[in-house]
């Protein structure tokens, strides 16, 4: 695959950042792309390694050596095509996915993985700029009505595949456009938003219906959409957030992370708010608590709203440099990550547990804290307290919202409080129901959710035509 000696002869050479005093001054992508021969460098890396373990790190089983080696012969579109057979979005994994696929490279053994999500983002950039990237509305109508509810990546992959064989497909979304968490959650300076809008257009020709501003469960009865529709796909996330419940949550400024976020995802896009109650952390000493993805987009917000500090606490202990790949290798190591957004100027506290907050004239001013052994247990003498004037929670979601739609539908939940459906059919309880992303499996990745949505897609043919076409 590649350039059989690609690996010995070619250092691993990734895209690199514009400077973080150049980038926080605004919301726009700040990668800077290796260009065609750079790209074609690292796929000649790609070795011919016998068992290619990216294919276990890949949850929408894309042909990675396939592709690579399409790209070291110079072959772009037919990368782009081999690409799409398995990954509806690849611009949107190309640039959020945490990249499970490297981890699984054999040449990881080394730290030293083919850079795969980069030369990903390379092909379907590329193929967008040689125009190959077009509607395939399905040659004819099946007759068959699906509604999809919630526009995320696990909905938005199952809408284009059922539309491509011929179905109806309606998008409901309660927001005011299409995208899910891809729009409202992940930050500009990650993911433009105008990578989705071209695919919604792509999309809208293809003959998928977006409803918006429609908010099911609470402005439309669901049980309408069932009996209107010949299958329905519960594809809405995992909303309902960790809260932390402790002496001093009722003081103001302490926010979810997913009430803050959205809030500038719309103001970059000029959409209006939503409320009358802006969250903004200029001039403020900002406090995040939660150690994953969440957290690192508060802080990368947080420095460009104009912070004075910005300081993310993790109860869990501070993880390793570097993985033992005899022990990890070929899974998703644990071990220290540090994003982007850090290294813009935020610090990093671990083995911290926040036991109360403290505030004058109702609102927040301090975190009272403690330092946690192993055991997550406090350790005496090892209080603390911490500045703070906003504070966000980004600890995770726990499940679906229950309330409204679920809750009038009836399904069956499983022990987490998510929607319960297997990965062979994806059916609820419910007859004609199917569920799908993170509100069936939680909160997990967007290619995980893109994965979900093909395969739901696929049974819902099967069901409704009794063969499909429609890969697994």
């Amino acid at each position: 695959m590649g350039k059989v000696t690609g690996f010995l002869e070619i250092d691993r050479r990734e895209r690199k950042y514009r400077s973080a005093s150049d980038r926080v001054r605004n919301y726009r992508e700040f990668m800077i792309p290796l260009g065609d021969e750079g790209t074609r460098d690292q796929a000649a890396r790609c070795m011919d390694c016998g068992i290619p373990y990216c294919h276990n790190g890949c949850p929408v089983n894309n042909q990675i050596p396939d592709w690579n080696d399409l790209v070291y012969q110079d072959k772009w579109d037919e990368a782009a095509r081999n690409l799409h057979s398995t990954n509806n979005f690849p611009e949107f994994t190309g640039r959020i996915c945490p990249a499970p696929c490297e981890a699984s490279c054999t040449l990881n053994i080394e730290d030293t993985p083919v850079t795969i999500k980069t030369i990903e983002c390379a092909i379907i950039d590329k193929a967008w700029e040689n125009g190959i990237v077009h509607p395939e509305p399905a040659l004819t109508n099946t007759g068959k009505k699906v509604a999809i509810v919630g526009s995320g990546p696990a909905g938005l992959a199952a809408a284009q595949q059922l539309a491509r064989v011929g179905h109806h497909v309606e998008v409901f979304e309660k927001h005011a456009k299409p995208g899910g968490l891809l729009r409202y959650g992940i930050p500009d300076f990650k993911m433009e938003k105008h990578l989705i809008d071209r695919r919604m257009e792509q999309m809208s020709a293809e003959g998928v219906v977006f409803t918006c501003n429609t908010h099911i469960g609470v402005d439309r009865d669901i049980k309408e959409i069932v009996d209107e529709f010949d299958a329905v796909l519960l594809a809405g996330g995992s909303e309902t957030p960790r809260d932390l419940p402790i002496p001093g949550r009722d003081l103001s400024g302490i926010h979810f992370a997913m009430d803050f976020l959205p809030q500038q995802n719309r103001r970059v896009s000029e959409e209006p708010p939503v409320d009358n109650r802006p969250i903004l952390a200029s001039g403020k000493h900002v406090v995040v608590i939660g150690g994953g993805d969440t957290g690192s987009d508060c802080i990368g917000t947080s420095i460009r709203q104009g912070s004075l500090s910005v300081t993310q606490l993790e109860i869990m202990p501070m993880p390793p440099e570097k993985e033992n790949k005899a022990l990890t290798w070929p899974d998703w190591p644990l071990k220290l990550r540090t994003s982007s957004s850090h290294q813009e100027g935020a610090e990093r506290e671990f083995s911290v547990l926040t036991q109360s907050f403290s505030g004058e004239a109702g609102a927040v001013k301090a975190l009272n804290c403690v330092r946690v052994d192993d055991k997550m247990q406090p350790m005496a003498g090892s209080e603390f307290s911490l500045k703070a004037d906003l504070v966000l929670l980004a600890m995770g979601f726990i499940n679906p919202v229950h309330g409204g739609m679920l809750e009038t539908l009836e399904t069956k939940l499983d022990g987490r409080g998510n929607v319960e459906a297997n990965v062979m059919d994806y059916r609820t309880s419910v007859d004609k129901v199917y569920a799908a992303g993170d509100m069936r499996r939680g909160q997990s990745l967007v290619v995980w959710c893109i994965r979900e949505g093909r395969q739901a897609a696929r049974s819902i043919d099967i069901d409704l035509m009794g063969t499909t076409t429609l890969p697994r």
